[in-house]
């Protein structure tokens, strides 16, 4: 159900945030499900239990999936799979963002550029 790409620069811990919520997302996760024990989910992908445990606090953190002492870590049941997918893409659309202004990119450029992939991807 998870996986990992371990020659990705992506930490492990954002790739199981991503992974996660992609599950969502194909209706794979409904919310109200359980997730798999973090150390069970670290044994199963030959991981330290405080990579997944990181992933599982940012999830929890971001509305994803919630947590009960004792009882485990749970979808969350207010949760649909299009707003998990909309969400996913702000993320990704907000590290571009980031990433292309880090190297020089205007903010001109990368609305000119948003505006071009509206349009048919017209450069």
């Amino acid at each position: 159900m998870f996986s990992l790409d371990l020659s990705s620069r992506s930490p492990i811990y954002e790739q199981l945030y991503n992974n996660t919520i992609r599950l969502i997302s194909a209706g794979v996760l409904k919310p109200g499900d359980k997730l798999p024990p973090v150390r069970t989910l670290a044994t199963e992908l030959s991981v330290n239990p405080n990579t997944v445990s990181k992933a599982y606090k940012l999830l929890e953190n971001d509305g994803y999936i919630c947590s009960a002492v004792g009882k485990g870590s749970f979808v969350s049941p207010d949760l649909n799979s299009i707003s998990a997918e909309k969400e996913l893409a702000f993320k990704k659309l907000e590290e571009a963002v980031e990433s292309a202004t880090k190297i020089g990119i205007t903010r001109k450029e990368i609305i000119k550029r948003v505006e071009d992939a509206f349009s048919g991807g017209k450069k």
